[in-house]
């Protein structure tokens, strides 16, 4: 199967961070802002779903969420996961189907942590799944500014640079 037929047969748009996606869920319950903590402004969903797909060549470029994101592995090559947290603690995550090989089939991305993900070195596409609770908003969306990035983790200026867009 090819990045083609499958950005055509599941419908999925170019993502503004870079790759494609759908959204496949947003669940019809909110949470209401009274019930969450103060970095939200407003109501939120309880949970989003969506498809991501990634081909080599290409990243989702480093970003944050207010959210946690749980990321499941569906098809194709691994994809690795880049975070920075709070700390300047860098961590790569491998999203895949070999196990003996330290992949993964599921993740979470805690919420406030700047991420990014592309395909392993040796590989040609990734579809995975987002799973955002509560439920994803642009609102909540920050793209990371890379030389602001860079002053506040000069330590990881090398992999800042591979995934911004600037």
């Amino acid at each position: 199967m090819t990045v083609d037929t499958l950005v055509k047969e599941l419908e999925l748009l170019p993502h503004p961070e870079g790759g494609y996606y759908k959204e496949t869920y947003r669940s019809e319950s909110k949470i209401t802002q009274s019930c969450l903590s103060p970095n939200f402004k407003g109501d939120r969903n309880m949970a989003t779903g969506i498809y991501f797909l990634i081909e080599k060549g290409n990243f989702s470029a480093l970003h944050k969420i207010k959210s946690d994101e749980t990321w499941h592995f569906y098809f194709g090559d691994a994809l690795e996961v880049i975070e920075i947290n709070e700390q300047g603690n860098l961590t790569i995550t491998q999203i895949g189907s070999n196990l003996q090989n330290g992949e993964t089939f599921q993740y979470t991305v805690k919420a406030n942590t700047w991420f990014g993900s592309r395909v392993s070195s040796n590989g040609h596409f990734s579809l995975v799944g987002c799973t955002v609770y509560p439920g994803f908003d642009f609102q909540d969306f920050e793209l990371a500014q890379q030389q602001d990035l860079i002053q506040l983790f000069p330590q990881h200026q090398a992999i800042i640079k591979e995934l911004t867009r600037q």
